[in-house]
């Protein structure tokens, strides 16, 4: 039975090889973020005014600052947010900077589960000297957001890469995954819906961290 998952592919546009590996694209937030900080520019400018006619000009003016300023910054710094994968190397833009990850160099390679009303898959990778965590899926009552098939495919070929054996175990399961998304299968057929089936079967919640065999039943 389809289920009600959405989903998109993501295809590079700028005639480069780099995959987009966010869950949530910046651009499906935009529109919501720019929103709220039109909303904070107003009442910052609302509350300057009104605090002109019972303070100095210049109090005011940083009372309105106050507002508008944080919610400004934390806008800039989730629109500038970006993951992406350029070769076998993982990139991590954030609000002051970008870290790269070399994933034919990674130590650690884990699938982590959260439980909660939005439940989400993650993958949790170590070179030794970046970590990153990737999400992989969010699942609500009855649909969710997965990672799209190119990202699927482009990932586990890079983590392939590498002689890990629990990084060719996850590349494995989103194999699975990605051939679970193409024929449109329900839910309980797709190995990340299953990891997280898998958590509350064995109590594990909130948060846990799936081991080798886990990550291995996925597959099976």
């Amino acid at each position: 039975m389809p289920s009600s998952i959405i989903w998109r592919p993501v295809l590079p546009t700028d005639g480069s090889d780099d995959v987009d590996l966010d869950l949530v694209p910046v651009e499906f937030i935009r529109p919501r973020l720019m929103k709220i900080m039109f909303g904070a520019v107003v009442v910052a400018i609302l509350l300057a005014i009104i605090a002109s006619f019972f303070l100095p000009l210049v109090v005011a003016v940083v009372l309105g600052a106050i507002v508008v300023v944080p919610t400004s910054v934390s806008t800039w710094i989730v629109l500038r947010r970006r993951t992406w994968l350029s070769g076998n190397a993982i990139h991590v833009r954030g609000g002051f900077g970008t870290k790269q990850l070399s994933v034919p160099k990674i130590v650690t390679a884990e699938i982590a589960v959260r439980t909660a009303r939005i439940d989400n898959v993650t993958l949790r990778l170590y070179d030794g000297n970046a970590r990153v965590t990737i999400a992989l899926a969010l699942y609500t009552q009855g649909g969710g957001r997965e990672l799209p098939i190119l990202s699927l495919r482009k990932l586990a070929d890079a983590l392939w890469t590498t002689e890990l054996v629990p990084a060719a175990a996850i590349a494995s399961v989103l194999v699975d995954q990605l051939k679970a998304e193409a024929r449109d299968a329900g839910l309980h057929e797709r190995p990340l819906f299953r990891a997280i089936e898998l958590v509350r079967a064995t109590g594990r919640t909130p948060l846990a961290t799936l081991t080798d065999r886990e990550v291995a039943e996925l597959s099976s």
